[in-house]
């Protein structure tokens, strides 16, 4: 099983990398680096597009453009200039801030928010209060709230089946399981993994045999392979102790990228281990899924 660093891209917080199966691309976000990344594997091409604000998740268009969660709003994007606001996400609550953001099969733009965790100067903040909630926002531009329950950092959207996802509390070290009900609300919570001792879950992918790859930050240095009920069937260790994100990519879709961050670490500490924030790939012997795309 083979893990190599595929670009060093030094990430502040590298997120929410997805696969552009229409030009071979990976692209992802660096929430504090306030930029978006586009970068082909097979030739080594890296593209950098400085934003104003702070992306904190992209997605793709059926129309070729992105889709970008910028802190408060929700945007569209065509890949260069600034992305153009078109949702502000819960305007009666401006110490929150968006977090993950992923495109699910229904074509709309599932997105999380959390108390921000980011001061002015890019310094981190506490998070003190689960404060965070899931959202849908609709291709006609409708945003609604599908669930009641509180997040302390929202993260991990995945749908093992078109009728139920997979989502995570980095906060609290959770993954949970929802129905989604025929009006698109969220349902029938219940809790398929808690307490694992390795950091704690991020960014997730499915792969095609219906297991979910999570990256798990904050000191984790690996990814879990976990089954639709929450077992863990396999742990994959990294050369990063803060992975992030991850998707799989490639033309046949057998590669599994990860990002991963250097958010909190010290300059002495990033001398000594400069492979913290860099984009890797993991040859894992499984295949993923196409991305789904917002429209």
């Amino acid at each position: 099983m083979a893990t190599k660093l595929v670009l060093a891209a030094e990430d502040i917080v590298g997120e929410s990398i997805v696969w552009d199966d229409r030009h071979n691309r990976l692209v992802w976000v660096d929430i504090i680096g306030r930029r978006i990344h586009g970068f082909f594997p097979d030739t080594g091409v890296h593209q950098v597009w400085n934003v104003t604000g702070r992306p904190t998740s992209i997605g793709l268009r059926h129309d070729g453009g992105a889709i970008v969660g910028m802190e408060r709003h929700v945007c569209l994007w065509d890949w260069a200039g600034e992305p153009v606001q078109v949702c502000e996400v819960e305007p009666l609550q401006p110490g929150n801030r968006l977090n993950e953001g992923v495109v699910g099969p229904d074509g709309c733009f599932w997105i999380g928010t959390m108390q921000n965790n980011i001061a002015d100067d890019d310094s981190p903040l506490d998070v003190l209060q689960s404060v965070g909630r899931l959202y849908r926002f609709a291709p006609d531009g409708t945003l609604s709230q599908i669930s009641d329950d509180v997040f302390g950092i929202t993260n991990t959207f995945v749908w093992p089946q078109d009728n139920l996802l997979i989502t995570a509390d980095t906060i609290a070290n959770e993954l949970y399981r929802y129905r989604i009900d025929a009006d698109g609300a969220l349902s029938d919570r219940k809790t398929i993994q808690a307490g694992f001792e390795r950091g704690v879950p991020d960014g997730s992918a499915l792969d095609a045999e219906g297991f979910i790859w999570t990256a798990r930050v904050a000191g984790g240095a690996c990814l879990t392979r976990t089954f639709p009920d929450g077992k863990i069937d396999r742990v994959v260790d990294l050369p990063c102790t803060w992975p992030t994100s991850c998707t799989f990519g490639g033309p046949d879709l057998a590669i599994l990228f990860v990002t991963s961050a250097r958010f909190t670490m010290s300059a002495g500490y990033l001398a000594k281990n400069p492979k913290e924030g860099a984009l890797f790939a993991v040859d894992l012997g499984v295949k993923g899924n196409k991305e789904h795309r917002f429209g």
